[in-house]
């Protein structure tokens, strides 16, 4: 789809830096030119742009100045250290310094793009698990609706048929703005999207003005980048106080899963009304599962609005986590709990979400993203209790049914959840298969010897580098009644290995093989 990404009407330099705060103009007077657009890429320069030179912890885009000059920009933007005094004769280019580019990038791409997300209602899901699933229900539920809704996470960016493929689960404040412009033009009444805790502390997501921020969970996970739990958790806590209390929007909601620890301890910004949820009697929405299959889910659900009992067609504890998140959600925006439940029950599912793979065999074959010790737990002890369920009554062999687990770990990524997340697949399954992630940069056979570390019982245990041939050597051990899981890369189409992205699929190799 070509994207239109002009905005509505033109702003003048002296219009888009009055909605700038903490700066300081560089040079006398203000330019009244037209801006054409907003850069923090100088290979994207266009004539008429605004530059904003950005500093992370790699790279540093002021060393790109000198040739973004060349290029007319309407002005550029730095940080207050960078001296400006080389280039000030150049009377074409205001220069602005800014307490904080970043921040100014936030304000300057809203006002640009219209504040795009002061049109639309706009839900963020954060936590370790769950943010993707809990986005999809949001949009099932208000599509059905009538109430446009679309998405950014993940997997895609996407408006019913629009879909826009995505790097990241949260894009920088430039791009962000621009895909809010976008869709919000495109007919999107309403906005569900995964806000990631590094886009948090990035401060990505700064100028989108939130109605309702939904917490799922906090678990072991990007402590490469966050370094202790608690740094990790007030980066997600950012969302439920600072941009919770700036969002302009007059009725706030968070939604809070009070069965997770860190949900318990949350704070929340003191204009929001708190609705909590899970198993615990103190929520406002609790659940109990009623009974589990290895295609569907039923559980009981009591809220202000009732009991109802409620069909889901996909599988797992953590999915009706995320559907009860939903379903407290979209009763901000006006959808009724009967109105949820009814429409829940045609969910098409997440791809690469507990995704059962056709196989033509009796055996079950799910692909999951399962890339957390918390998340590969959960998956893990959702298929042995539906496994257990089978059995209620009979006298069948249950030692027959095998759980298989395939996995591997990430490279360049948090090493210190490798050995934990063994354990867990050594307690929670029959045999398992390490293999290859996405090993990027590191040695694949490194990251499985730090996987194997975490194990105990090497009978059970197999190992192949080729994640295709690990797969296929999972299927070939199952039998009739078996369920093997593949983890770790879900909805991925590719994997990486150095720099290359080569292409890859857990669920059609599965198809493939199962043949």
């Amino acid at each position: 789809m070509q994207e239109n990404l002009n905005p509505l009407i033109e702003l003048t330099l002296s219009q888009l830096v009055s909605s700038m705060t903490d700066y300081k103009l560089e040079q006398s007077g203000m330019s009244n030119k037209t801006v054409t657009g907003i850069c923090v890429d100088s290979r994207k320069m266009q004539p008429g742009n605004i530059f904003v030179a950005l500093k992370g912890e790699k790279s540093d885009s002021h060393g790109f100045i000198p040739q973004v000059l060349l290029l007319n920009p309407v002005a550029v933007v730095v940080n207050p250290d960078f001296d400006t005094k080389p280039y000030l004769q150049n009377k074409e280019t205001v220069f602005i310094k800014a307490d904080d580019t970043r921040l100014a990038l936030n304000q300057l791409a809203s006002t640009f793009y219209s504040h795009p997300s002061r049109k639309m209602f706009c839900f963020a899901v954060t936590g370790t698990n769950g943010k993707t699933s809990t986005t999809y229900f949001i949009e099932h539920v208000l599509n059905q609706h009538n109430y446009s809704t679309a998405v950014i996470g993940t997997i895609k960016h996407r408006l019913h048929d629009h879909v826009w493929n995505t790097e990241m689960t949260t894009p920088d404040s430039l791009q962000l703005n621009q895909r809010l412009f976008e869709m919000q033009r495109l007919g999107a009444r309403g906005l569900a999207m995964e806000v990631s805790s590094h886009a948090l502390q990035q401060g990505r997501v700064d100028s989108v003005e939130f109605n309702t921020v939904i917490f799922t969970n906090l678990t072991h996970d990007h402590l490469d980048y966050h370094k202790t739990m608690e740094n990790y958790f007030q980066a997600k806590q950012k969302l439920f106080t600072d941009l919770l209390w700036s969002s302009s929007k007059r009725a706030k909601f968070a939604i809070v899963n009070t069965d997770d620890s860190y949900g318990k301890k949350l704070h929340v910004a003191g204009s929001a009304e708190v609705i909590t949820y899970g198993e615990n009697k103190d929520a406002v929405f609790k659940f109990k599962i009623t009974k589990q299959k290895y295609d569907s889910t039923e559980f009981s659900l009591s809220s202000p609005f009732g009991e109802k009992l409620c069909q889901l067609p996909v599988v797992g504890r953590h999915m009706v986590y995320n559907a009860v998140a939903a379903i407290a959600a979209v009763v901000s925006v006006g959808v009724s709990v009967d109105q949820s439940v009814k429409y829940l029950d045609t969910f098409p599912g997440v791809e690469g979400r507990m995704q059962l793979v056709p196989t033509g065999k009796s055996i079950f074959a799910f692909v999951d993203y399962a890339h957390t010790p918390d998340a590969l737990e959960k998956v893990l002890s959702t298929l042995d209790d539906i496994r257990n369920s089978q059995f209620e009554g009979k006298t069948a062999n249950k030692a027959r049914n095998k759980i298989i687990t395939v996995f591997g770990c990430g490279g360049d990524r948090d090493k210190s959840k490798r050995p934990i997340m063994a354990q867990i697949a050594e307690k929670n399954s029959d045999l398992v298969y390490v293999t290859s992630d996405n090993p990027r940069t590191e040695d694949p056979n490194e990251i499985i010897n730090e996987i194997k570390k975490g194990f105990s019982d090497s009978q059970k245990i197999f190992t192949e580098v080729d994640r295709a041939l690990a797969i296929r050597q999972a299927l070939q051990k199952a039998e009739p009644g078996d369920v093997v899981l593949v983890a770790g890369k879900g909805h991925e189409n590719y994997q990486i290995i150095g720099s290359e992205k080569r292409d890859f699929s857990d669920f059609k190799t599965i198809q493939e093989y199962a043949k």
